[in-house]
């Protein structure tokens, strides 16, 4: 009798491994991570050792929270080695283009704020991920992984952030505002982004573009109350929007629990659907977020809370001890870092070998070496640059307005030409 239903069950189990593979391997090119920027340079990595053709399957290890829905992302996931070998190449670099950041601060290279994303690169890899090429992003002001993962390279965020004209936004935006292909940008005023990015899902819509607008903010921002108005308004057009909460746990210098009454901040959509995922695991995102287009394009916006740590401070200036202890921070690197979780399942799963992982780290190592080299020796724009770039490429302004005392010609920059 016992065997008889062992063999019931085993059989059913193959058919659900059969048919998520199916699903996955037979996924059609847009579903598939987003290919790497030119510069970015994975092919060179690929080729040290070629990697295995199998699919593994790799269950969440801890479960999503649902919020007004049924079904929720798949928890049974699969993963190939040459994604493997993408994604970890991009947590690795999130982390290094981090710490050049804060190294070129250090020398008095960054002006203005400087927010450090070190901790939460699972978040930016796994969503980024799962994007397609019709979905745009906008975001706060914990940017520069985003910048890179939707196609600045380490060179143009880095030189950026030192203000030279190889920089992303020439060296005009500096930290929070750096711009790519769908990527609307950081924004420096709390909550703000979260409006724009219902406007961009309201074009989305009227457009007909199929696409999904993803506007990330943060636990510290989530009291805002522009945000509940772009959650009433998302709803009532249905518009394809998915609110996600960026929740390290830490507003500034406040923890979540005594800013926020209610800290599920994946249900505070009220009549909006929500999914909390843990934001430590790039493959728990990656699903989520797959989950959420789908959605969003069928049946309007989510929210969705991704959980996860900063490991420094709010900024630079912050040195992130005053109101949490260093043995909170260490015990949450040791336990929970996202890279380090990342790497075991690579190992465990025979998708990466150890030789393979050293090739990645040593270029990404390269690859920020000569950012750095570029982000402290590039030149600036000249000053005759001040006056461009304010119009937009349609507009057939000579003259810049509401400039009083001052003759200024408007002209458009090559660079930014070319990349319109």
């Amino acid at each position: 009798m016992y065997r008889n239903v062992l063999t019931v069950l085993s059989a059913q189990l193959q058919q659900q491994v059969n048919r998520a593979l199916k699903r996955f391997v037979s996924c059609t090119a847009a579903q598939l991570p987003r290919p790497l920027a030119p510069g970015h340079e994975e092919a060179s990595v690929v080729r040290q050792e070629p990697y295995v053709e199998e699919v593994r399957l790799v269950r969440i290890f801890l479960e999503f929270k649902l919020y007004k829905l049924e079904l929720g992302p798949d928890t049974l996931v699969a993963l190939t080695a040459q994604e493997a070998a993408l994604y970890m190449k991009q947590l690795l670099a999130i982390r290094r283009l981090e710490a050049a950041s804060a190294q070129l601060y250090k020398e008095r290279l960054v002006r203005g704020f400087c927010h450090l994303s070190t901790g939460q690169e699972a978040c930016a890899v796994g969503l980024c991920s799962a994007l397609r090429k019709e979905d745009n992003l906008i975001a706060g002001y914990r940017i520069h992984g985003l910048a890179y993962l939707m196609g600045a390279t380490a060179k143009g965020v880095l030189s950026e952030l030192t203000g030279k004209a190889s920089g992303c936004a020439q060296g005009k935006g500096g930290s929070m505002h750096m711009y790519a292909p769908n990527f609307y940008g950081g924004n420096g005023i709390v909550g703000a982004q979260v409006s724009l990015g219902a406007g961009i899902a309201l074009a989305n819509k009227y457009r007909d573009t199929g696409g999904v607008c993803f506007a990330l903010y943060g636990d510290g921002a989530a009291n805002q109350g522009q945000i509940f108005e772009c959650f009433n308004m998302a709803k009532l057009w249905k518009l394809p929007m998915v609110f996600v909460c960026e929740n390290n746990n830490y507003g500034m210098g406040t923890s979540a629990w005594r800013s926020s009454s209610n800290t599920d901040y994946y249900t505070r959509g009220d009549f909006l659907p929500g999914i909390w995922v843990d934001g430590q695991d790039v493959l728990a995102v990656r699903s989520a977020t797959r989950f959420a287009v789908q959605y969003a394009q069928q049946r309007g916006p989510l929210v969705m809370e991704l959980c996860t740590y900063r490991y420094a401070g709010h900024s630079m200036s912050d040195p992130g001890t005053s109101y949490r202890t260093r043995e909170e921070v260490n015990q949450v690197r040791q336990r929970q870092d996202p890279i380090n979780r990342f790497r075991k399942v690579c190992l465990d799963m025979s998708l990466l070998t150890e030789k393979q992982l050293r090739i990645i780290d040593q270029s990404v190592r390269e690859e920020m070496e000569q950012a750095i080299q570029a982000a402290r020796h590039d030149e600036e724009l000249p000053l005759s640059h001040l006056a461009n770039d304010v119009y937009s490429g349609n507009c057939a302004e000579l003259k810049l307005r509401g400039v009083h005392g001052h003759n200024l010609e408007h002209a458009r920059s090559k660079a930014t030409s070319m990349h319109n």
